[in-house]
């Protein structure tokens, strides 16, 4: 039995008011002491809403700090695994085409280099991928398969992410060349425009036999951070220029 229930047996004679928590005495002690704080007291139980509000705020902190951490590491791993990749596949690139034998940029890779794509007036070049079906586009544009061969009847389909290895596509005006390097050689192509368009009706038909052209494609709007139904495509025709 507490100190409490056995001073209130040995006093019966002193009443207590029913709304307050009163100083008990000890049983034999002639000593006072104080209540320790209930949760049933107004005052204790303010100051541990603030005690534990203090806490949920320093925990929302930190997990907004962790979370934006995390999001940080994976905005800057993105373009830099895409740029380690294309100087792992310049000496594939570089195999491939000395070969002729299909060579891939790692051992578990599902790819090869397919095509090295130069844009001269933006300065720029970047080698695509063959369209395994795998991750491959994280590592360059992808070469589609479906499509035709560049340089042939048709159209040749490169697609890529708009925030790495295409997110220049933009700076493309009318009149600038594409060249477009396979294996078999190098082929020159003029940008004759570019358009907008839903992704299922692209308005792309490869296999349609008319004269050779290219499309680039990637995603719509090119700064936006989600994904979206739009994309971007970027259309050019073969040059007559010798290479």
């Amino acid at each position: 039995m507490s100190s409490q229930f056995a001073t209130n047996a040995a006093r019966p004679d002193e009443s207590q008011d029913p709304g307050t928590v009163a100083p008990l005495e000890q049983a034999w002690s002639g000593k006072t002491e104080q209540a320790s704080p209930s949760a049933l007291d107004p005052d204790f139980r303010q100051d541990e809403r603030g005690k534990g509000g203090a806490s949920t705020r320093k925990f929302a902190a930190l997990a907004l700090l962790v979370g934006g951490g995390l999001i940080a590491i994976q905005a800057a791993w993105i373009p830099a695994k895409a740029q380690v990749a294309q100087v792992l596949m310049e000496g594939a690139w570089e195999t491939q085409v000395a070969t002729g034998k299909a060579t891939r940029p790692w051992p578990w890779a599902d790819f090869t280099p397919a095509a090295r794509l130069s844009f001269p007036s933006l300065g720029r070049d970047v080698l695509a991928v063959s369209d395994a079906g795998g991750e491959g586009m994280a590592f360059g544009p992808i070469q589609m398969a479906a499509a035709v061969t560049p340089g042939t009847r048709g159209v040749a389909v490169f697609a890529a992410h708009r925030d790495t290895h295409f997110a220049f596509l933009g700076e493309l005006e009318a009149g600038d060349e594409v060249v477009v390097e396979t294996p078999e050689g190098a082929r020159a192509f003029r940008v004759t425009g570019s358009e907008v368009v839903n992704w299922d009706r692209s308005g792309i038909v490869a296999h349609d036999g008319g004269k050779p052209r290219i499309a680039l494609a990637t995603c719509w709007p090119l700064d936006a951070k989600t994904p979206g139904p739009m994309r971007f495509v970027v259309w050019g025709e073969l040059s007559n220029a010798r290479l």
